[in-house]
């Protein structure tokens, strides 16, 4: 009787730790989410404020502003769409249908992701200072180069800030994984669970 209470006993106990980790797993996994959500928010509105700004100042203004103006609207709208994709996969992702090692695995997959923009957006910069530099040594429309590459330097560098405080904010929620970790142990041959009261 005794062995059959204490088995019990731990049954719920266990259960009970279970749950109490699923949720803070659900909370951990909500959070990473809504980090994303509220990121593609800003990029979707960097994207439509360029793209209104670059349609209306594009006819009105001529020479290098134009083009200037033309690419902001034109890269903005890849922009828009990968902000439009990021934000329907946010909100149709739900937080409860990742396990641990998912969980663990997006989250560092993102960072990843985002530190690899970070260095294409350093290589966008330089295709922009190219296309300037290129403007002074051509007589086939300079001007279009020019604000070409003034728009790509300014796209580059909104994305290279925009990518690596993403990556800052991702990267605080780390220390979350020390917590959901902070109960197991390993001693070498077994896993043991600790709790502290």
């Amino acid at each position: 009787m005794l062995k059959r209470s204490i088995l019990i006993g731990n049954f719920l106990f266990f259960s009970l730790f279970c749950t109490a980790q699923s949720v803070s797993l659900v909370d951990f996994n909500q959070q990473r989410l809504q980090k994303q959500k509220t990121g593609m928010l800003v990029l979707g509105g960097w994207a439509l404020a360029n793209i209104a700004g670059g349609i209306a100042l594009s006819s009105s203004t001529n020479g290098r502003s134009k083009y200037f103006h033309q690419m902001n609207a034109g890269w903005n709208t890849v922009n828009l769409a990968i902000a439009g994709f990021g934000y329907y996969a946010t909100i149709k992702t739900d937080p409860a249908s990742f396990d641990f090692y998912q969980s663990m695995h997006e989250q560092h997959k993102f960072q990843k992701i985002l530190l690899f923009n970070a260095g294409l957006d350093v290589g966008y910069m330089l295709g922009g200072l190219y296309l300037m530099e290129r403007s002074k040594n051509t007589a086939n429309k300079p001007e279009r180069l020019e604000g070409f590459g003034r728009s790509i330097i300014l796209q580059g560098a909104f994305l290279f800030v925009f990518d690596l405080v993403n990556y800052a904010i991702h990267a605080k929620q780390n220390s979350v994984i020390q917590d959901l970790l902070g109960s197991l142990q390993f001693t070498g041959d077994q896993i043991g669970l600790v709790y502290i009261f």
